[in-house]
């Protein structure tokens, strides 16, 4: 039985990957958002990723095949905003220093482990490349951009010099019903679906021009998971490969439920308390030559997916 340990495995993509592997009969083990060390037959003990001696603890007694850091932190436009400096520092100990913990004991205890680091299109930053893929230069202009692009580095150090498998997974923006309310998919979802129950009478948004890469969560874990399967570690582009505006994914979401959305939508730029991410669009070729992977369902059917799923929360069928 092959044995996996999930740095984050209480988030949206964390709980698709473990149901994932449960059903490959893995021997699973997660730290939660919380610091609470798990097991598939309940909770164990808390611990602090940023700590060492508990990193390195946990590594020398599970001895896993496979490791999948996933967490993260991540400010949105709708969170409270945080101080830049206290951003800068909780960013730098979950998404670079954390992660370098278990590089290394990795490195001393466990050879065999294979990582997976889940890393985010930010790395692009303001990229001259309308199309990004592996090779694109690393120009992050956000601090969960630059703090990424210190955990790919961390990756990439352990690989070189200490042949650690260390893969590299570069999410672009990724839905399901999973996905926490402050995201602009499940604000657009969950309003328009409770205008159509009467329950709200107006969507505000900040920006409707602008283009995202969205994809579906599970299709991006099961990416994650064919990457650690490969021979060699590598770099890869998790991406959809097509874009589409706010406008699109709006207009899409009120016609599914039988609305017009401009009878209902609102524009206030004021909701936009950060400098928006330019339009970037990732090119998935390598993953799938290398791996097969595609995306399952298409832009419409994602739509579907979640539109349906918060029906469901109000008693359709």
């Amino acid at each position: 039985m092959s044995k996996a340990l999930i740095i984050g495995h209480t988030g949206q993509d964390g709980t698709y990957l473990w149901k994932l592997l449960s059903g490959k009969n893995y021997d699973l083990m997660g730290v939660s958002n919380a610091n609470v060390l798990s097991s598939q037959k309940g909770n164990l003990e808390p611990i602090d990723i940023r700590n060492y001696s508990n990193v390195e603890k946990l590594i020398k007694s599970y001895q896993p095949d496979e490791l999948y850091y996933l967490a993260a932190v991540h400010q949105s436009s709708s969170d409270k905003q945080m101080e830049e400096g206290e951003l800068f520092q909780k960013s730098i100990d979950i998404n670079s220093k954390a992660l370098i913990n278990f590089l290394e004991a990795t490195r001393l205890h466990s050879k065999e482990t294979k990582i997976f680091y889940a890393a985010s299109s930010h790395i692009f930053g303001e990229t001259t490349s309308p199309i990004q893929d592996e090779n694109t230069p690393l120009n992050p202009n956000c601090i969960y951009g630059i703090t990424k692009t210190m955990g790919i580095r961390a990756n990439h150090f352990y690989r070189d010099n200490y042949q650690v498998f260390a893969s590299v997974g570069i999410f672009y923006n990724h839905e399901s019903p999973l996905r926490a309310s402050k995201y602009v998919s499940k604000k657009i979802v969950e309003t328009a679906v409770a205008i159509k129950y009467g329950l709200k009478d107006k969507l505000i948004l900040g920006n409707l021009g602008h283009h995202v890469d969205w994809g579906y969560a599970p299709d991006y874990v099961e990416a994650a998971y064919r990457i650690l399967q490969l021979n060699a570690p590598d770099d890869f582009i998790i991406s959809s490969g097509a874009t589409h505006s706010i406008r699109d994914f709006t207009e899409e979401v009120f016609t599914y439920l039988g609305l017009d959305w401009e009878k209902y939508v609102e524009i206030n730029s004021h909701l936009i308390t950060k400098k928006q991410k330019q339009n970037l669009t990732g090119n998935n070729e390598k993953l799938k030559n290398a791996t097969g992977w595609k995306n399952s369902v298409t832009f419409s059917e994602l739509i579907k997916i979640l539109v349906d799923t918060e029906l469901e929360k109000h008693g359709a069928k």
